[in-house]
This record gives C-alpha cells, structure tokens and sequence, in this order.
C-alpha cells in the first residue's frame, strides 16, 4: 500500500500528483499488464534478443 503524507493546505492536484508519481514508479501497472496474457519463455526470451540488438544498433549509430 502507498502511503502519501499530505502537509497542512496543500494543493490536492499537487498531492496526487505526486501519488500518481509514486504509484508509476512502483510498477504496479505494468505488472499487472504483463500478467494478463501468458507468453511462452522461447518468445519471451527471442523478444528480449531482438530488443537488445535494437538498442545495441541505436549506440552504434549514435557514434
């Protein structure tokens, strides 16, 4: 559970916003995606071969 102190008058937009922030960062959404449909490990493990060798061409152009 994430507990966000709100101080005395402060702005409501402001105290979600830094909830939402936090909410973010915990990863809970993503997770939560991640899980509604299972994927078999050999595509799993081929989707992150073919993301590395993204990223990888991403840094070679770069220099």
């Amino acid at each position: 559970m994430i507990i966000m102190p709100v101080k005395e008058g402060e702005n409501i937009e402001r105290a979600l916003k830094k909830f939402k922030r936090k909410y973010e960062r915990t990863g809970v959404l993503k997770e939560l995606r991640r899980r509604q449909y299972f994927t078999k490990p050999s595509i799993a493990k081929r989707e992150a071969m073919q993301h590395a060798i993204y990223v990888e061409h991403m840094y070679r152009d770069d220099e």
